[in-house]
Order: C-alpha cells, then sequence, then structure tokens
C-alpha cells in the first residue's frame, strides 16, 4: 500500500477510535430462554412476530419450542425459512413482503449469522421502505428507528445477536456488502442452550471458530478499548475451554451455553473494535461461491495471523495466556507461535483443512479488489494491506 493511502487509512481509523466514547453503542440485553418472549414483546407493544430462519433450522424442529411459546403467549406469528448461507437482497425481499401483508410489527432472527443479518435488513427495509439497500451499505446511513428486533442466535459463533451490521449479498451481481449502523443492534439476545444442542458437530466448529477470529481480530486491532480487550479475552478463554466438549458431545448443555457466551462477548468486542483483513476475505468468499463465513474464517485465521507478523506478537502472548497455551513468562514470539499453531490444531481436529476449492484464479484481482474495498479504511488492522498485497491469501486457499 502506498504512503498516502497509509496516511488516510490511519487517519480515519483513529478518529473512529476518538469518536467511539461518544458513539451510542450499546449491548442487548440478554435474556436465557425463548419461553420468556411473549412477555417482552408485549412489553414492547408488538403482538404480530415475523420469524425469519432457514430449511436447515426448521426441518431439525429447532423453531418448535419458539413457535410452541408464542402461541401460549398469545403472540401472532409467521415464518419465513427460505434465507440462504449469506443472504441474498431476493431473501430481503420475500421477507419484506410477508412483513408487510401480515401487519407484522417484531421480527425474530432465529438461526445463525445469516438469518439474523436477513431480520435485521428487513427491518431496515420495513422502516425505510423508499431507500433501497445497496444505497445503505457502508456506515451510519439508516439512522432512524427500526421495528423490534430479537435475536436468538443457535449457532454460537457469528455473533450477530450483538452488533450493528447486517450483511448482504446482491443476488444479481454476488457481491456482498455490509450495512453498519446502531439502530440494527438487537433489543434483545436469547442465549437459549437448547436450541443449539441439535447443532451437528462439523457446524458447532466452523461457528465456534468464527466467534474465535471476531475476538482475534479485535483483540489485535488498533482500536480496541478497556472493555473490548477484556470482553475479547473472555471470549477466547471460553472458547478454548467449552469448543472442544461442544463439538465430541453436542448435548453438553454448560458446554453449548458457554459457547454462547463466547459468541455474545466476541460480538460485542468486534462491533466496537471491527475486525481485519480475515473477515474481508472470508465475506469476499462468500459472495462469490457461497463459502460458509465461519468456514472460510476458520481456514483464513492462521494465514493472515502468520502475515502479520512481530505486530501481534505481544498480543497473540496475552490470548496465548488467557487461553492457557503458554504461561505470562514466555516470551512475545514464543508465545504468539504457540497460539498461532493453537488454532492450526484446532482446525486439524475438527477436519477443517486449508485451502478453499471454488477458488478460481481468474477471479482473484476482482475478490482481493472487493476485500480492499470493504477493509480499507474502516478496519483498524495491525499491518495495512492493498488489494494486490491481499491477493496472496487467494493463493494460499487454492487447491495445488
Amino acid at each position: 500500500m502506498n504512503q498516502l493511502k497509509k496516511i488516510y487509512c490511519r487517519v480515519f481509523q483513529t478518529a473512529f477510535k476518538i469518536a467511539l466514547p461518544f458513539l451510542p453503542y450499546r449491548k442487548p440485553e440478554i435474556v436465557g430462554s425463548v419461553k420468556a418472549l411473549p412477555e417482552i414483546i408485549r412489553k414492547n407493544n408488538c403482538d404480530n412476530v415475523l420469524v425469519i430462519t432457514d430449511t436447515g433450522i426448521r426441518k431439525l424442529g429447532l423453531t418448535k419450542r419458539l413457535e410452541k411459546a408464542l402461541a401460549a403467549g398469545g403472540i401472532t406469528f409467521t415464518i419465513y425459512d427460505q434465507t440462504v448461507a449469506n443472504p441474498t437482497t431476493a431473501n430481503v425481499a420475500e421477507a419484506l413482503e410477508i412483513y408487510q401483508s401480515g401487519g407484522c410489527n417484531a421480527i425474530i432472527g432465529f438461526g445463525g449469522g445469516s438469518s439474523m443479518d436477513c431480520a435485521k435488513a428487513v427491518a431496515v427495509c420495513a422502516a425505510k421502505p423508499g431507500k433501497s439497500l445497496e444505497k445503505m451499505k457502508g456506515i451510519l446511513k439508516v439512522h432512524t428507528k427500526l421495528p423490534l428486533i430479537i435475536a436468538i442466535p443457535t449457532t454460537a459463533g457469528t455473533g450477530s445477536e450483538t452488533t450493528l451490521a447486517a450483511v448482504i449479498t446482491d443476488a444479481e451481481t454476488r457481491h456482498k456488502y455490509a450495512i453498519n449502523d446502531f439502530p440494527l443492534i438487537p433489543r434483545y439476545a436469547v442465549l437459549d442452550p437448547k436450541v443449539t444442542l441439535s447443532l451437528p458437530p462439523h457446524i458447532t466448529a466452523t461457528t465456534g471458530m468464527d466467534a474465535l477470529t471476531h475476538a482475534v481480530e479485535a483483540f489485535i486491532g488498533n482500536s480496541t478499548t478497556y472493555g473490548t480487550r477484556k470482553d475479547a479475552l473472555m471470549a477466547v478463554r471460553l472458547i478454548f475451554e467449552n469448543l472442544d466438549t461442544a463439538y465430541a458431545d453436542g448435548n453438553n448443555i454448560e458446554a453449548r451455553r458457554n459457547m454462547l457466551k463466547a459468541s455474545f462477548y466476541a460480538g460485542c468486542a468486534f462491533t466496537k473494535s471491527y475486525v481485519g483483513y480475515v473477515h474481508a476475505v472470508a465475506h469476499s468468499l462468500g459472495g462469490e461461491y457461497n463459502v460458509p463465513h465461519g468456514l472460510a474464517n476458520a481456514v483464513l485465521l492462521p494465514f493472515v495471523l502468520e502475515a502479520y507478523g512481530s505486530s501481534i506478537h505481544a498480543k497473540l502472548r496475552k490470548l496465548a495466556v488467557e487461553a492457557g497455551i503458554s504461561d505470562k513468562g514466555s516470551s512475545d514470539e514464543y508465545a504468539a507461535k504457540n497460539f498461532i499453531q493453537a488454532v492450526k490444531d484446532m482446525k486439524k481436529r475438527f477436519g477443517i483443512g486449508d485451502t478453499i476449492r471454488e477458488i478460481r484464479e481468474e477471479d482473484i484481482s476482482k475478490l482481493s479488489h472487493y476485500a480492499d474495498k470493504e477493509a480499507n479504511p474502516l478496519y483498524p488492522v495491525p499491518v495495512l494491506m492493498n488489494a494486490k498485497e491481499l491477493e496472496q491469501f487467494y493463493y494460499l486457499l487454492m487447491e495445488n
């Protein structure tokens, strides 16, 4: 990256860091069970809910406890279950039509990040019917009150239940972009471990490593606060203590509960401190090839950490100590390498490889420009890279 662009990026990021204490960030109110929702919905003067989820979750029967609770509480509801991985503008349009025609006044995002992102985007469109999602991509372009949004994560990874972002893929161009504004932060986050018990081991692993990526990228960036560092450390510790158990024994409710907490804390950390190039590259892969976001993050994470080099060794040492990988007396370099190796070992235990087979060499230039546009100047990464420099990660991920 040329020097002028580097200066511009760092000035932009510094301005946002200075503004952090004055921005209206908030954490969603945590709810422990779906059974508490009817009272909460009525308290917010709502009585007709659109539940946004996906077909897989519906087939697994994960929505049944929610449906039963809403029905018993006298809450009218409709379910849209066609959300796809990396939700599209077509999904949003379909769900919005149901919301409007059904006279709904609240939205529940039930599932992984895709369902929650779709729910947020529908809320945005409902509140601003005259403006396209494309025109609201980027930062602080919504600035209006949204319908009540409740997030119920069924995976412990995306952190979407805490964030001010909705990531949407254009159904025609396959370009993936984020809408970021404070009204998108859900009012309530339901951390109910029982809805995660049926999650298959592979998805448990990739979404857990998604949460790890959130925490790590937030922690190693240049826009951290005392609060985000604390949240990121908590998330990393909980993930290293519980993800293997949740992967091996999906019915371990304590491990599931702790992973939901880890995802929440990681989400709180990156909502304020942002992510980095792992996410920018992963988003481009999700948009172009529909690669699941958690999987892309898991595959990429150690490669990007290695590319940052010594600039992050001191911070990775703190993460390694928190995770129980290294002791406090270890050198920065030794502990950092231990942490990266622990991530690689985690991938191996979970059967997560080092390649993304969908990548085509002729797409790399376009994809790296998407990643560059997303990340720069917004993400306060430890080492700045331009589109050409980001190409290295796509080549690393290609199958030989």
